[in-house]
């Protein structure tokens, strides 16, 4: 995917010399491609931008985890500072 952003982008600056227009539309592309296109098309095995020094574990499962983790956090939370509510959502629960 990489190369196609980079022979597009070529093509529209060289296409910019005759219409400034496209070395704008080129640094769009380049900017939502570094944005967005980068992360979509990194490899899930680890060694990527967000992998740990072992690359035992992708990003994404770290991001889900930690998610996941701090979820849980808020609603021990709120459990532990709203009983009455916690008590009343889970007899509405179980009904």
């Amino acid at each position: 995917m990489g190369t196609i952003v980079m022979s597009g982008t070529v093509v529209l600056v060289i296409l910019g010399f005759g219409n400034n227009l496209y070395w704008l539309a080129a640094v769009a592309v380049l900017f939502l491609y570094l944005r967005y296109g980068r992360d979509a098309s990194a490899p899930s095995g680890g060694g990527g931008v967000g992998s740990s020094s072992g690359g035992s574990m992708p990003a994404d499962y770290r991001s889900y985890r930690d998610r996941r983790d701090k979820q849980a956090k808020w609603e021990r939370r709120y459990r532990r500072e709203r009983p009455l509510q916690t008590r009343r959502q889970e007899r509405e629960k179980s009904s």
